[in-house]
């Protein structure tokens, strides 16, 4: 094509191709300007660019800032949206959150299983009850002065898990334990044993009238749970 345009040009200039090629570049059309100028009223010229067309000898980066910042109205859009979307994730994210921590939350039933209220005004004397808590067994025994006493008037450096009486009772008279033999997790007979306490059928282990162990190959004494006296004849458990 260029040397086309140069034999249409040569008799016009010469055969010199300089002339042919000066030729093309004064007669190239020239490029589509996007800058436009209009009169004013007054007389005046008021010079307008459309922000969507480059500008000769304009750079890619000056073009976009030029058409990003062009339009105000296409600008809050832009910065609606965006406020929106982020808007909508952190009410997303948020959301997820709660649902995550509500299902950390103990249920209802669990938190009806944490404590039981127990009433023993009905407890006679020397005699055990057995209530359920958190799926265990609760021994609550009220003691009489003779297994008192008998709880008392040991001696502690004899004991495998030694601990006093006193320390495990809130009140003498009633005695509160887990009915869990500490070796295997069975369950001890109440008023058995060489001890008068308990005493488990599994593997032979014994426990006093305060629930300690005396003989057998349990480790250590029958736990007392956590426990408080909300009335006179009144307990919670847990």
């Amino acid at each position: 094509m260029l040397r086309q345009a140069l034999r249409q040009a040569a008799p016009r200039f010469g055969a010199s191709p300089l002339g042919a090629l000066r030729s093309l570049r004064v007669s190239a059309p020239a490029q589509q300007s996007e800058v436009t100028r209009s009169t004013t009223p007054g007389g005046g010229y008021v010079t307008t660019v459309d922000p969507s067309k480059f500008v000769d000898g304009e750079s890619l980066t000056a073009h976009q800032a030029r058409v990003r910042h062009a339009d105000p109205a296409n600008r809050t859009f832009n910065y609606a949206m965006i406020g929106g979307a982020k808007f909508i994730s952190a009410s997303a994210w948020r959301l997820c959150l709660i649902k995550f921590l509500a299902q950390m939350n103990p249920a209802a039933d669990v938190l009806a299983m944490a404590s039981l209220e127990v009433d023993i005004s009905k407890l006679s004397m020397g005699e055990c009850i057995t209530v359920k808590w958190r799926g265990k067994p609760v021994f609550i025994r009220s003691r009489t002065e003779d297994e008192i006493a008998e709880a008392a008037d040991v001696n502690l450096a004899e004991l495998r898990d030694p601990e006093n009486d006193l320390d495990r009772v809130q009140k003498p008279e009633t005695l509160i334990v887990l009915g869990v033999c500490t070796h295997l997790g069975c369950v001890p007979i109440n008023k058995a044993g060489d001890y008068n306490g308990w005493f488990c059928p599994c593997h032979g282990s014994h426990y006093d009238t305060s629930g300690r162990i005396r003989k057998g190959p349990a480790p250590l004494n029958m736990e007392v749970p956590p426990y408080s006296f909300i009335e006179e004849e009144k307990l919670l458990i847990g």
